[in-house]
């Protein structure tokens, strides 16, 4: 039986791009070697924060085969989004990363096709899990029907953990359905899966995953690009029996938690008004280009903010950074950084602003 991913905090990598829109490597390695020097012990490359619907195959294979060399020899582990909404396509992503030498894939629910939770299991998730050769290789399933507009069912779940119970020993739960983990837990149990490891896909929820009877063993974050050690450290805390230390630290990044994905309103003349979801990754590569990160702008389609938003961004670094310091502190020291005069810096934020 393989091993199970590392428990803790995961970090949704981030993909820096340069000036016109091509991949930043150098950047890339830095931010890796950041997420290494703060104790995560575990990236994943090329998911929804890694802007993966427009990243293209060869950027795919670099970004992963880029992460492998980073980390080699440092114990970390490299778990690359290679999901899709064709069958064939996750499988060339699989046998890629399969070949560099990772930890296993990250494989969202099939987008827009919007198949059936039994499609799902056995054209998708089933055809991959025959087809991978390697038993150490873990398929881990990242249900996000926000996103994706369907979703694996709990009870299929279980039912590949059952037949390929090599490979499905883990999934990423973006659902925000507290009461459908819990299910999924009990269905575990009572088929008698009992190491099966539940990962929050929402940092805000992740405290109350690992606290409830979900027992989750950790989160795959966004925030921890920026706050790496502080979302760890909150993980670990709740692991341990830590709660009241734990949560205190969750408050700490609640303004941080909040801006992963966040609505803010447009007034449009003649009194109409339009609110506009910001969803990740644009928040967090602003206020870690803001920061001094290597992050540049999104592909597009994604794009800018309004005032707004940017607004609702700038007051939740500053409300941090006055509050709670030791949580960006470590961006200071090691990107050579003033934090103080880059967030009150009104044209380094403007530059994202339409």
């Amino acid at each position: 039986m393989s091993e199970s991913l590392h428990e803790g905090a995961m970090t949704a990598m981030v993909t820096p791009f340069t000036d016109h829109s091509r991949i930043d490597w150098n950047g890339f390695a830095k931010n890796i070697q950041f997420q290494r020097s703060q104790g995560i012990r575990c990236i994943v490359p090329v998911g929804t924060t890694g802007e993966s619907p427009t990243i293209t195959p060869t950027e795919h294979r670099d970004l992963i085969h880029a992460a492998i060399s980073c980390t080699r020899g440092t114990g970390m582990d490299i778990l690359p989004g290679c999901g899709s909404n064709s069958t064939e396509e996750a499988m060339d992503y699989i046998e890629v990363a399969n070949r560099l030498g990772c930890r296993g894939a990250l494989l969202v629910d099939p987008y827009y096709n919007g198949p059936s939770s039994i499609e799902i299991r056995d054209e998708y998730y089933g055809v991959l899990a025959v087809n991978n050769q390697n038993p150490n290789f873990l398929l881990v399933p990242y249900i996000i029907p926000g996103r994706t507009g369907c979703s694996l069912a709990p009870e299929d779940l279980v039912q590949l953990a059952l037949n390929y119970p090599h490979s499905f020993r883990a999934v990423k739960e973006a659902t925000g359905d507290l009461n459908r983990m819990l299910r999924t837990r009990s269905l575990l149990v009572a088929a008698g899966i009992r190491d099966f490891q539940i990962i929050s896909g929402d940092d805000d929820k992740t405290a109350e995953m690992i606290t409830s009877d979900v027992l989750s063993c950790g989160v795959i974050s966004v925030t921890s690009n920026i706050a790496p050690a502080a979302v760890q450290q909150m993980c670990m805390l709740l692991l341990r029996g830590g709660e009241n230390e734990a949560l205190a630290i969750r408050n700490q990044l609640a303004p941080l938690f909040k801006v992963v994905t966040f609505l803010a309103d447009r007034f449009i003349k003649g009194g109409a008004t339009v609110t506009d979801k910001f969803r990740n990754p644009l928040p967090v590569k602003i206020m870690m280009d803001v920061l001094g990160m290597p992050a540049g702008s999104c592909r597009r389609p994604l794009g800018r903010m309004t005032a707004s938003g940017i607004g609702i961004l700038m007051q939740a670094l500053q409300t941090v950074w006055k509050e709670s310091p030791w949580i960006l502190r470590p961006i200071e020291e090691f990107y050579g950084v003033d934090i103080q005069s880059r967030i009150n810096d009104h044209e380094l934020w403007e530059k994202h602003q339409y």
